[in-house]
């Protein structure tokens, strides 16, 4: 990847329905090489897609929580097991197995505290795997680059 690539990716991630017309403007290249770039980072995967960013409260999601949860046995099973729980629950939208204190980082979002208490109680609190479980409620978010 070169500057050329950076600016194209800054761009899209700026906007990703933004036309190559309008991109290889904002980046002072032609259509075409524009075009031959954007197409090079889909096919190497450097691009892996597009979205939709939605508003959390709009589509019942303004509640956030980072969770982080702890394991009591650290077997392959156990985290296959854990694992398993938390793709099948909707309301966790990132999972990440994380290095330290606690074995995963979950970001939850929900409706309401009550639908979150609900998922703590009854997703969380029945993996018989989990010792320890540590919830951050997010107040507000004065920096979130995957909302822009």
């Amino acid at each position: 990847m070169d500057i050329m690539d950076q600016k194209i990716l800054r761009e899209l991630r700026h906007d990703g329905r933004i036309s190559n017309v309008a991109l290889a403007e904002r980046v002072s290249l032609s259509l075409s090489a524009c075009l031959r770039r954007v197409q090079e980072l889909e096919r190497t995967g450097v691009i892996l897609g597009y979205r939709v960013v939605t508003s959390p409260e709009r589509v019942g999601r303004g509640f956030a929580a980072y969770v982080m949860v702890g394991l009591s046995s650290h077997t392959k099973a156990a985290q296959e097991g854990f694992e398993r729980a938390v793709a099948a629950a909707p309301e966790v939208v990132e999972c990440h197995n994380i290095a330290g204190a606690f074995e995963y980082l979950l970001r939850v979002e929900s409706a309401y505290l009550s639908e979150y208490k609900r998922f703590h109680t009854e997703v969380l609190g029945t993996q018989s795997h989990v010792n320890a479980i540590t919830s951050c409620i997010v107040m507000e978010p004065p920096k979130d680059e995957r909302a822009t």
